[in-house]
């Protein structure tokens, strides 16, 4: 008896808790290392981030040209450009330029993201910093979601060990902001 009001609830809570949205429980698609001279054809060069000086959510996501995905940042339009028919060579330099600029950038790291399928359909180029500066060199999450329409929503956030230090207050019930 105890099993199936455990199935009753779980068929009752499951769709209120996601209302109705079967992507609650998606996992995001996988990322690899990738190198640099496997990267050939067109891309859509979205350049996510550098609003300013210090901004370290800042990424480059080469979208391939002609394929049945296009990426689309979970961001007001205000925080990345677009550039379209970018040749490989030029869009891999172009990334890595972008993410560069921070005074504490140590390197980039370059990813595919790959489809559920295996197929790579994209990559992303990251900036590490030096981890004396941040306690690691990697300070970003980086999703992306395989949505309906064959659209890539790609969610873009510091880790919240770096939020929690560059934002005060920020989530964690800590000082700054907020008032009793």
């Amino acid at each position: 008896m105890k099993n199936i009001i455990n199935c009753i609830l779980i068929i009752l809570v499951i769709p209120a808790f996601t209302n109705g949205d079967s992507s609650a429980f998606e996992k995001p698609l996988k990322t690899e290392e990738a190198k640099a001279v496997d990267i050939t054809g067109f891309f859509t060069v979205i350049l996510y981030g550098g609003r300013f000086s210090d901004d370290l959510e800042t990424i480059a996501i080469l979208d391939y040209e002609g394929d049945q995905y296009i990426f689309e940042p979970y961001a007001p339009e205000f925080d990345y450009r677009i550039k379209k028919g970018v040749p490989a060579k030029e869009a891999l330099e172009v990334a890595t330029k972008f993410v560069s600029f921070h005074n504490s950038f140590w390197r980039s790291q370059l990813s595919k993201i790959i489809d559920n399928k295996g197929n790579t359909i994209g990559y992303e180029v990251r900036p590490l910093y030096w981890p004396t500066t941040f306690g690691l060199s990697d300070v970003l999450e980086v999703n992306f979601w395989l949505k309906e329409g064959n659209k890539v929503k790609v969610t873009i956030r510091l880790t919240p060990s770096v939020e929690r230090t560059r934002f005060p207050g920020s989530g964690d019930g800590g000082s700054g902001g907020g008032g009793n």
